[in-house]
Parts: structure tokens; C-alpha cells; sequence
């Protein structure tokens, strides 16, 4: 008898439905299912990604979600790395295989999970009650919907989906970040393995030079202080090829860690030297204004203030009315001699701001809207500023690399030349030979590394404009310094 009133009024929705009572519950239950289209984009947001990103690194932008596509990405590096690797390789094998990178396509899928879920409505609750005694039979059932909730929906929606583009320029930024890492790295080992390949063959000169002194000092022929000088050129050149070959397995390791190589992958072949620097550099008449616009830390900064300036209005509308609660009540009685009595009603429950009316949070979000305003502004001046120390720095390197290369290195060859005619003539002595030899070989070295410094102004200066920007600021090492220091008298 319970059993079959429990079937019969417990679950009776229809007749609960048509009914003033029913229908505020299942209209609440309908809007629910009707908003709950909102869904995962196709792409999972890597569109806007690839639009900022691609053209800027000319590479591929690649998240891995399945199996086939890391067995996809894994074929690809492989073939890269076959051959000898040059910038936009090195730019692509990163996107492919950095799986910090990755992992930052892993924030954007959450980000628009959470975007999903704030664009969906608050679920009805569903409150079944039955009470029995006395030989009657008492079932009550209520569905339960937060109006104020529903209401806001939109609004909270829209902040869901700044938030989730504020999620895609992040991960737009780690993009251009690893592959402006990549070009660094990149540069910095070719650059290294450059001075390597010049002291070696210094190396080779000053062990020749040496034994020359040795037969020349038995024979009578040179001194022993020129012999001396001679030995201990000869080690210093030793010493500096051993620091270099440092630096350019350090360099390499660098280049490995943001290419996320590893096993196999390890063996791969650089270039001899660095791209020559280009004759005309890069037009930014422009380049705050670029900056401004383009700048992915920016238009982070910008949606900010957008979304929190929405918060805002929206604590400001329900500063008072925090919780909003409608139900559809439908009751049902039966006493011991099967006569039934049918109840229907509305209920509602709100908090009453008895002590908080709203105020501590409209000035938290006020405040919280202003300081994202005035970090929009700071970060706005920064921008431009570092755009413009980047173009100082991009055409400062530019000068300096290719003087070294116009003037520089031949001038420093008819010298060196021109002394060797002196030195065989015997009208100076083997002192000034080798002081000679030092300030060509501190050119040398000089000259390979504002080429690299050009490269890596020249990443910098990009970095700038578009974003990804942290990278370690130029500076020449001391390589050239320690030889140039190298006293020039007796």
C-alpha cells in the first residue's frame, strides 16, 4: 500500500508540472538543460595561438593530445635533426618537443574547462521528503533553483570567457617565449663552437711556433727568453680553447634543454658559424606603437581590466541580495482510509544583510578594478620603453658587428701580414710578433661574438614587440677582453 502511494504521488511529475508549482520547477529544470549548450571549441582554443605565434616564429604551433599526434611530432623532429639544424628548425623542434610548452597547452585545456562550467547554469535541487504514521502516508517533493544565480548567468559567463582568452594569450606568450629561447640558445651555440673551431686552429700555430723556437734555441738561433715567449703563448692559447670547448658544451646543453631533446635526439649537427648580419636592418620607425599593440603581456593586462571591471559591476548589482532561492513545493496526504489531500506551493529563501550590506565587497572590487588600471598603465610605459632599449641595442649590435667585419678584421690582417714581412726581414723581434698575433686573435673573437650579439639583439628586439620577452640581455663575454689584456710591452 505505502509502496504503490510512493509510485502513484512520490513521482506523479506530470500532474506535478501542470500544475502553477510545477511549472516554476521544471521551468527552472528546462532553462538549465536549454543554456547547457555551452561546449568545448573544436580546437581547444589553439587558433587565436597559432595566429600570434606562427607568423612571428615562422614555425608550426602543435599541441599533442593523442597518441598519433606525439608519434607525429616525434617523426618530424627526427627528420629535422637529420640534417644539419639551422634558427627555424631549431624554433620548430622546440614547439614540437618542449613539454614545458606543452604543459602550458595543458593550462589552456583547463582554462576552458572552467570557462564550460561558468557558462552553465546552477543545477535545480531536487528535495523528496515522506513521512508516515498514525496510518497515514505523507509525501512531499520540492525542486529548488537559485534565481539570482540564473540571472547572473550571463554576465558571469562573459567574465568565464575574458578569463579564457586571458588563458590563450598566456599560452601565446609561452609559445613566443620558447621559440625566442630556442633562437637564443641557438645562437649561443653556434657562436661557441665558432671560437672553438678558430682557437683550434690558433692552437695548431702556436704549437708549430713552438717547436720552430725549440730547433731555432738548439741551433743558436733564437733566445731563451724568445723561446719563452713563444711557450707561453702557446699556453695561453691552450688555456683559452679549454674555456671555450666549456662554453660550448654548456651552450649545447642549454640549446638541448629548451629543444627538450634527450636519447637518441642528442646527436645533431650545427652550423660552422652564425648567418652573416644582414645589410639593412629592420625598419621600426614604429616601434612603440608595435609594441603597444602586439605586446601578448599587454593584452593580458588588458583583459584584465576588462573582466574585472565586469566583476565589479556585477558585485555592485548584487551587493545586496546574495542568494536567491525559488522552489516548487507539491505535497501529498493520505490517511488510513485512502482519502487523499494534494498541496501545491512557492517558496523562497534570501539571505536578509542584516550586517553586511554590500560594502566591504563593492570597495574590494573597486579597489581590486583600480589596481589592474594602474598596472595596465605601468606595464603600457614599460612596454614602450623596452621596445625602444631593444631597437638601441638591435642597432648598436648591428654597427658594431658589421664594422668588425668591414673594418676590423681586414685591417687587422694587413697588419698582421705586414708584421710577418718585418719579423722575417729580423727588423722586429719575436715579442712584437706575438704581441701581434694576441690583438688579431682578440679581434677574431670579438668579431664572432658581436655577430652572436647581433642575433641575439636581434631575437630581443622581436621579443619586445610581440611578447615572450625575459631573455637574458646582450653581453659580450670575456674572451675577447682576456686577450686583448695581454701586456703589449717588454
Amino acid at each position: 500500500m505505502v509502496a504503490h502511494n510512493l509510485r502513484s504521488a512520490g513521482f506523479a511529475w506530470w500532474e506535478f508540472a501542470s500544475r502553477p508549482a510545477g511549472r516554476i520547477g521544471v521551468a527552472l529544470l528546462v532553462s538549465g538543460l536549454l543554456t547547457s549548450c555551452a561546449s568545448f571549441s573544436s580546437d581547444g582554443g589553439m587558433e587565436v595561438i597559432s595566429d600570434l605565434a606562427s607568423p612571428a616564429l615562422k614555425a608550426d604551433v602543435v599541441a599533442l593530445r593523442s597518441e598519433d599526434d606525439i608519434a607525429a611530432a616525434d617523426a618530424r623532429v627526427a627528420a629535422l635533426l637529420k640534417r644539419r639544424l639551422n634558427a627555424d628548425a631549431a624554433v620548430q623542434v622546440a614547439l614540437l618537443n618542449n613539454r614545458d610548452l606543452q604543459a602550458a597547452y595543458n593550462e589552456l585545456g583547463i582554462a576552458e574547462s572552467t570557462r564550460v562550467r561558468a557558462s552553465l547554469p546552477p543545477s535545480p535541487k531536487i528535495d523528496l521528503a515522506r513521512m508516515a504514521g498514525g496510518g497515514s502516508v505523507e509525501l512531499e517533493a520540492r525542486i529548488i533553483g537559485n534565481i539570482l544565480s540564473l540571472a547572473t548567468l550571463p554576465a558571469r559567463a562573459d567574465i568565464a570567457t575574458d578569463r579564457f582568452h586571458q588563458a590563450q594569450l598566456r599560452a601565446a606568450e609561452a609559445t613566443l617565449r620558447t621559440g625566442f629561447e630556442a633562437r637564443r640558445a641557438f645562437a649561443e651555440a653556434v657562436a661557441a663552437r665558432q671560437l672553438v673551431g678558430f682557437l683550434t686552429q690558433v692552437q695548431s700555430s702556436a704549437e708549430a711556433a713552438v717547436e720552430l723556437s725549440k730547433r731555432l734555441g738548439e741551433s743558436g738561433a733564437m733566445t731563451k727568453l724568445d723561446q719563452a715567449r713563444n711557450k707561453v703563448f702557446h699556453a695561453e692559447t691552450m688555456a683559452r680553447l679549454a674555456m671555450a670547448r666549456q662554453r660550448a658544451t654548456a651552450s649545447r646543453e642549454r640549446l638541448v634543454r629548451v629543444l627538450g631533446l634527450s636519447g637518441h635526439n642528442l646527436v645533431f649537427a650545427l652550423p660552422a658559424s652564425l648567418p652573416a648580419v644582414p645589410g639593412r636592418a629592420i625598419d621600426a620607425k614604429q616601434i612603440e606603437v608595435e609594441a603597444i599593440r602586439h605586446r601578448a603581456d599587454l593584452q593580458i593586462a588588458r583583459l584584465e581590466v576588462i573582466a574585472l571591471g565586469k566583476r565589479y559591476g556585477l558585485t555592485k548589482v548584487t551587493r545586496v541580495l546574495d542568494l536567491l532561492e525559488v522552489s516548487g513545493t507539491y505535497k501529498r496526504t493520505e490517511d488510513a482510509a485512502g482519502e487523499k489531500t494534494i498541496e501545491r506551493g512557492i517558496g523562497a529563501e534570501f539571505e536578509i544583510p542584516l550586517f553586511d550590506f554590500g560594502a566591504a565587497s563593492v570597495r574590494e572590487a573597486e579597489a581590486t578594478y583600480a589596481q589592474a588600471v594602474n598596472r595596465l598603465s605601468a606595464k603600457a610605459v614599460n612596454v614602450a620603453s623596452e621596445a625602444r632599449e631593444a631597437l638601441a641595442q638591435y642597432r648598436a649590435a648591428a654597427d658594431v658587428a658589421r664594422r668588425y667585419r668591414r673594418d676590423v678584421l681586414p685591417l687587422r690582417k694587413v697588419i698582421s701580414e705586414e708584421t710577418l714581412l718585418r719579423y722575417n726581414a729580423m727588423q722586429i723581434d719575436v715579442f712584437a710578433l706575438l704581441a701581434e698575433s694576441r690583438e688579431r686573435i682578440a679581434a677574431t673573437i670579438a668579431a664572432i661574438e658581436a655577430q652572436r650579439d647581433f642575433w641575439l639583439a636581434d631575437t630581443n628586439l622581436k621579443s619586445a614587440v610581440l611578447g615572450g620577452h625575459g631573455g637574458s640581455s646582450v653581453t659580450t663575454t670575456s674572451a675577447a677582453a682576456s686577450v686583448s689584456a695581454e701586456p703589449a710591452g717588454h
